[in-house]
């Protein structure tokens, strides 16, 4: 099964008129049955005539029945003729009003595409359809109120775009997440004309296809080939049009400016400082000095969504709990020093529930049988650790879980896994996921030990150097984790 762009539009289109103006979609639903009654009543009109005409013997004008019919068939069909014309009116006010609101669901159904297409980067990132729609209807009711339409429009927009993104970005691995969302705010902005279809693709392909051979030279070493290729085909855009001879006249002040540590903090040279905004200068850094490509992502990112999509999502383990249900498992994706059990188990000691962990692998189904015959009975969590290594049991596991009469309602099912290129789609399409890794970033970082932290620890002493010092420990263990990439 699969939906088009277009076909998850109108869907969405359909809910956000059923929760904003239930009205609207009562009244077209009454029209498109008024209609299909009314064209029915037409079409056995001319079978009736039909049928009389044929069995009629003799002259038709001496025929007193047929003239009735005639005559009625006439009347009826003026009547509905009419009714089929207020109709078609009355449909588009009713569609002029609906349109107002297809600005949310063309947001929603192009957040869906690039989350299906985040399951090409990983196989692990498998999102169902009906998850989605789960998310977006949340949006739409959670979103602040307003009484007017176009300010309640862009709020919907904000509040979902930023809802799914938090709700996708959650289970992806650090260094996919930054690549999720600016890929959404590309296509966002592609979306309200802000970027252009042919800066996306330069932006994409960069200069694979030029032929160097065929194309003016470099006007020195210092330019590596590729880079120089990329500056070529960014030179097409109406923007850099003359970049490649503005780079040959003026060699020395861009060699200088490319060899700074961060060029995209820089003046660009020979007036490009004016001319160019976030979006265009992350298209230059992209051409001229790729290496720094993601430190400029990160500033257009900002500029685009905001400075909360810049910074990331923080892994909440008691908003994840209260997101899930009996009914949907929660998976989180393993990677080195990552291992969340440690934080489920004291989630679930401070919540007072049982939690018991098993780790699998050959033999251990047995246990996480029984289990399983506990607590979905009795109520409680199961933890079943590096599920990758019984990927046979997971089928059983959504037997359990989606198939089974009853579950408790205090159930609850957590799973650690490796990403594993068979592990079930199905299984993964009913979870909630998420990832343990220590966020890039200082601001992020600290973020996340603070998030950890509850007022008790804050406030353990009223000795003054206390928080200065539980700072330095913080910011001290923030610094390491960034340099745990470099051994």
């Amino acid at each position: 099964f699969t939906v088009t762009m277009k076909g998850l539009e109108d869907q969405l289109l359909g809910m956000v008129i059923q929760l904003e103006k239930k009205e609207l979609e009562e009244e077209k639903t009454r029209l498109m049955e008024d209609v299909t009654t009314n064209k029915r009543i037409m079409q056995q009109l001319e079978d009736d005539l039909l049928k009389r005409l044929t069995e009629t013997q003799g002259s038709l004008v001496d025929d007193e029945g047929l003239i009735t019919v005639l005559r009625d068939t006439k009347k009826t069909s003026e009547e509905v003729t009419q009714k089929l014309q207020v109709a078609a009116e009355t449909s588009i006010k009713i569609n002029s009003a609906r349109e107002e609101f297809r600005p949310v669901a063309s947001r929603g159904s192009s957040i869906y595409f690039l989350i299906c297409e985040m399951s090409n980067v990983m196989n692990m990132y498998q999102t169902s359809l009906k998850q989605f729609l789960e998310k977006f209807q949340e949006s739409i009711e959670n979103a602040e109120k307003h009484a007017v339409t176009a300010r309640r429009l862009q709020i919907i927009i904000e509040y979902m775009t930023y809802n799914i993104w938090s709700y996708k970005a959650r289970g992806l691995y650090e260094n996919h997440k930054l690549l999720f969302t600016l890929l959404l705010c590309l296509r966002i902005d592609l979306q309200l004309g802000k970027v252009k279809s042919d800066e996306m693709q330069v932006f994409i392909k960069g200069g694979a296809s030029v032929d160097l051979a065929k194309e003016e030279k470099k006007p020195g070493r210092w330019i590596e080939d590729a880079n120089w290729a990329n500056l070529i085909e960014l030179g097409k855009l109406q923007h850099f049009r003359d970049i490649t001879v503005t780079i040959a006249k003026n060699e020395k002040e861009w060699k200088r400016w490319l060899e700074k540590e961060a060029p995209e903090d820089e003046m660009v040279p020979d007036g490009y400082e004016k001319t160019l905004d976030v979006f265009h200068r992350l298209l230059l850094i992209r051409a001229f000095a790729p290496d720094r490509t993601m430190a400029q992502a990160r500033k257009y990112i900002a500029d685009s969504q905001g400075d909360r999509y810049a910074e990331g999502v923080i892994l909440d383990l008691n908003k994840l709990v209260d997101e899930s249900s009996p009914r949907s498992p929660m998976i989180g994706f393993l990677s080195m020093g990552s291992d969340p059990t440690t934080n489920i188990e004291a989630l679930a000691k401070k919540r007072g529930i049982e939690c018991k962990a098993i780790s699998m692998g050959q033999g251990q189904e047995v246990h996480a049988r029984k289990l399983f015959q506990n607590f979905t009975a009795s109520g409680g969590w199961v933890l079943l650790q590096n599920t990758h290594l019984s990927l046979d049991f997971m089928n059983e596991v959504i037997g359990i879980v989606g198939e089974q009469d009853t579950l408790h309602d205090d159930f609850r099912l957590w799973m650690t896994t490796e990403p594993h290129p068979k592990f079930p789609i199905t299984l993964l399409q009913m979870c909630l996921k998420f990832t343990n890794e220590p966020p890039e970033g200082i601001k992020p970082g600290l973020r996340r030990t603070f998030l950890g932290l509850n007022q008790d620890t804050l406030d353990y002493t009223n000795a003054y150097q206390w928080k200065t010092m539980l700072y330095g420990m913080a910011f001290l263990h923030t610094a390491v984790q960034e340099r745990r990439k470099f051994g």
